[in-house]
């Protein structure tokens, strides 16, 4: 029996230090190295303080500022309690929540972009649609007190394109703007 024992742990250990230890370390290293900024949560800062990160979206809800899609994480965008609802397309607490947002955004859910009144499968999306991001043009230069072809070019000058020319959708950052547009037009830092 100890014949086989021994082998047993001597591997439970060996495997133990080469991935549960070596491995990550030295992937940690690597990307600190090769991409510091993403390793380390592509983090933003505003005057050396850090106000959000670009891959983890936050609630905006000043009309001052864009907007972001709705977050079932937690009380929203909560990222200790990320996830979908995996609420199905019958489900009437889906089509009741679809019909809130809708409402709040003062449309139809069939007229809004799907990104408008659903959320994501994380709860944390930083981006949405350009298609979306138009639609609040109009209430942020109100807001603002500012043109809207003016608001319309900032959102336009953070949409990013396909990966590649052929992955994913075009997205518009909605920290990215929100801090472009208190850059730009001096209203303050985001704020929730």
């Amino acid at each position: 029996m100890l014949n086989q024992l021994r082998p047993a742990v001597m591997s439970l250990l060996a495997l133990t230090l080469l991935l549960g230890l070596a491995y990550p370390l030295a992937m940690t290293g690597l990307a600190q190295a090769v991409v510091p900024n993403a390793a380390n949560g592509s983090l933003v800062r505003v005057g050396g303080r850090v106000v959000g990160s670009r891959l983890i979206g936050q609630m905006f809800t000043r009309p001052d500022y864009l907007q972001g899609r709705p977050s079932a994480a937690g009380d929203g965008y909560d990222p200790t309690q990320s996830g979908g609802s995996n609420l199905g397309p019958l489900d009437p607490k889906l089509a009741d929540r679809i019909a809130k947002s809708a409402a709040a955004l003062g449309g139809d859910r069939r007229t809004l972009p799907a990104d408008a009144v659903t959320t994501s499968a994380s709860g944390l999306d930083p981006d949405i649609s350009p298609e979306f991001a138009r639609r609040q043009v109009a209430r942020i230069a109100a807001a603002r007190h500012m043109d809207a072809a003016a608001v319309q070019a900032l959102i336009d000058q953070h949409t990013e394109g396909r990966f590649a020319g052929l992955i994913g959708e075009p997205r518009v950052n909605v920290l990215a703007v929100n801090l472009a547009l208190d850059q730009r037009f001096r209203t303050g830092k985001p704020q929730s």
